[in-house]
């Protein structure tokens, strides 16, 4: 199946399998999924009826982080790597609304994605968005794109967010590379955003989610607390840590009483000294 991009060209869409943008998007209530997405996310949520507020908790998660970075830390130039299909707020929305002068660029590599976010994913008159067609796992593709380069000042801090994506990437060393190779070519002052998969609070039936992913043609992978951790090594962590996501400064715009055991993500923010 093809769609056309606005810019021109027509790109290829893979309906036979299953992608994690397209999953997410379906559980959290879009449109922009197909057949193989809407049944993983069902069979998924058959099997652990948590998965959709676990999914608002890491959507939650990333814009309190993005209202810290922008609003606290005075960050005004953000990458979003995997940022998936757009659900308002986006990222831009979120830091142009501190300050709408703030640059962000987008990175996903699903076709689907590159359609509507080019459409979608448009900020300010007075700041700027971009979108890069790149894989994670190709950092050096990413970071000499025009669009990353026209938009992002490496002589200033930038906020890198990876909100719920390497669990996309199955070797822990590869992870760390992909995350390693981008952190060291942001200057000093800038700050690393993650949310992390886990299955530590709630193992049998997130294995059972995990065997149903893979069926369908998509990876996922959960980590521990000491490997999650790794992600973070060289870099300072800001207060509280490493958390589940729901438990990092929390503002009372989430649900309350969300149990531990429905949260399957570690999240954490630290700054590059």
């Amino acid at each position: 199946m093809e769609a056309r991009d606005e810019d021109g060209p027509r790109v290829k869409l893979r309906t036979d399998v299953a992608h994690g943008a397209r999953i997410y998007d379906y559980i959290l209530g879009g449109k922009d999924n197909y057949a193989v997405d809407r049944e993983a996310g069902e069979n998924s949520l058959r099997i652990w009826p948590a998965l959709r507020v676990h999914m608002q908790a890491n959507r939650f998660f990333m814009h309190r982080v993005a209202r810290f970075l922008a609003a606290e830390c005075g960050i005004r130039q953000f990458l979003d790597i995997g940022t998936g299909l757009p659900t308002s707020p986006n990222l831009h929305e979120v830091v142009q609304s501190v300050d709408p002068t703030a640059h962000v660029v987008y990175t996903d590599n699903d076709p689907l994605v590159l359609v509507h976010a080019r459409a979608l994913l448009v900020g300010t008159a007075m700041g700027r968005t971009a979108y890069v067609d790149a894989d994670m796992r190709d950092p050096q593709a990413i970071i000499s794109a025009p669009e990353f380069l026209e938009t992002i000042d490496l002589n200033q801090p930038v906020g890198l967010l990876l909100i719920a994506v390497v669990h996309f990437i199955e070797d822990d060393a590869e992870a760390l590379r992909v995350v390693r190779q981008i952190l060291d070519v942001l200057p000093t002052g800038s700050y690393l955003a993650m949310s992390i998969a886990t299955d530590e609070f709630d193992p049998i039936p997130l294995a059972e989610v995990q065997q149903e992913y893979n069926r369908l043609g998509e990876t996922l992978i959960f980590r521990d607390r000491a490997t999650t951790l790794s992600f973070f090594d060289g870099v300072e962590l800001v207060e509280p840590g490493l958390v589940q996501v729901h438990k990092w400064r929390p503002d009372g715009s989430e649900p309350p009483g969300i149990a531990d055991k429905d949260i399957a993500m570690y999240g954490a923010v630290a700054r590059k000294a």
